[in-house]
């Protein structure tokens, strides 16, 4: 599992040239599964997504985590996180899970960290989406399951 953590100032997700969901301060996550991935790696990311603490403190020092600043998630299927460049020009996605377990598997996560006392707004699996947001820092931060295996 590979979610691209980016902090922003605000972000929303926009399908068919109409806003589907958007956020204030909070996080940006571009969520991807690979075949193996289930509740542990869920679990696994809920938790560390959940108490990164990069948010400013009253020193400006990166101390605060999103619940600790009220802010907000908004989640977005990627499937190209899995993408394959080795050979070639364009990009294979076989390392994919496929659609219907990684639906899933973004369902569950999705509503794990809203049990975390986090609100969580979503895209739309699948879908044609395009994103617009205002990363804040800029603070990327890269979770790879397959790094701890």
């Amino acid at each position: 599992m590979r979610v691209i953590v980016q902090r922003v100032t605000q972000a929303s997700v926009t399908i068919n040239n109409k806003t589907y969901n958007e956020i204030a301060n909070g996080f940006l996550l571009l969520v991807g599964f690979t075949e193996g991935d289930g509740l542990a790696e869920i679990k696994y990311l809920v938790h560390k997504i959940s108490k990164l603490r990069v948010f400013s403190d009253a020193e400006g020092k990166m101390n605060l985590s999103i619940g600790q600043v009220q802010g907000q998630i908004l989640s977005i299927s990627q499937f190209t996180l899995y993408a394959a460049l080795k050979k070639g020009n364009r990009p294979s996605f076989t390392a994919a899970q496929n659609p219907e377990e990684a639906k899933k598997n973004y369902t569950m996560f999705n509503a794990a960290l809203g049990q975390e006392g986090i609100i969580v707004r979503a895209g739309v699996f699948g879908a044609d989406m395009q994103v617009i947001l205002t990363n804040d820092g800029p603070v990327t931060i890269i979770y790879d399951t397959n790094d701890l295996k």
